[in-house]
């Protein structure tokens, strides 16, 4: 009954078309640019039933004032937000109810403050997160706002949800994130797998993502802070960087490979 269509935006940015294929109504997610939302609703003969946005970053909220010039439409959004173009604000444990679909809000702050990820748990045949610069396959977004500790926590939160939940993040970073985690991880044979298949993927034009929860718990680094192997590359890490560490602290052992991605 429902689809989930990646919008490629800009460079590198996905928005997120949500649509029911009976009623042929959609939603999408982060429109920072307004003109590829419009063509593929033309395209797809869809209609924009409503607007959801996780962050206020302009890559995100670019394109909703003139989405809004063709339809009047709500629009979805953190509530103490930099954004002010929402009419329905959101917060922490709230839930959105869409028509055949519902939505539990997750405050998960630390790319920015306002930040939020919409989880469904169920979207056509598997649970959904909309997670936008939280989390990305293999990799998370950079802290603009937050603390590394606040970060970790907000990861765990989405950790915590069912394996077979699918990711959908914001943006096509998934190869350089995979080359970061090799150079943590140089060992591990499953990255070295993923990677090979998602280049095959971009090869092909196609999109890395979604990815699922299950694997990127198994994959990305910035989860993997119970993995032994990936502790110890933190602590050598650490120690030649002249950082803090804490083995047994999992806010410190992500703070060390967040460090080394920003420097990477």
């Amino acid at each position: 009954m429902f689809k989930v269509d990646a919008i490629a935006a800009f460079n590198d940015n996905y928005i997120w078309c949500i649509s029911n294929t009976e009623t042929h109504d959609a939603w999408v997610v982060d429109p920072g640019d307004a003109a590829p939302v419009l063509e593929t609703l033309q395209r797809e003969r869809l209609t924009l039933r409503g607007i959801l946005i996780t962050h206020h970053h302009g890559d995100h909220v670019g394109g909703v004032s003139r989405l809004l010039e063709s339809a009047d439409i709500p629009v979805y959004a953190p509530k103490n937000s930099p954004f002010q173009g929402a009419s329905h604000y959101l917060e922490d444990g709230d839930t959105l109810v869409l028509p055949g679909l519902t939505f539990h809000v997750l405050a998960v702050p630390g790319h920015t403050l306002d930040h939020i990820a919409y989880y469904c748990p169920q979207l056509d045949d598997a649970p959904a997160v909309f997670c936008g610069d939280t989390l990305f396959a293999c990799g998370c977004g950079r802290l603009f706002e937050g603390q590394p500790a606040q970060m970790q926590a907000s990861l765990a939160k989405l950790v915590a949800l069912p394996d077979a939940t699918r990711v959908y993040c914001a943006h096509e970073y998934t190869l350089a994130n995979v080359r970061f985690a090799r150079a943590v991880l140089p060992e591990d044979q499953a990255l070295l797998a993923f990677e090979n298949a998602c280049r095959k993927k971009r090869d092909a034009g196609q999109p890395t993502l979604p990815v699922t929860l299950g694997n990127e718990k198994q994959l990305n680094p910035f989860l993997r802070w119970g993995d032994n192997d990936l502790i110890q590359s933190a602590k050598t890490y650490a120690g030649a960087q002249g950082l803090a560490f804490s083995p047994d602290q999992a806010a410190s052992i992500f703070a060390v490979i967040r460090s080394w991605k920003d420097r990477f």
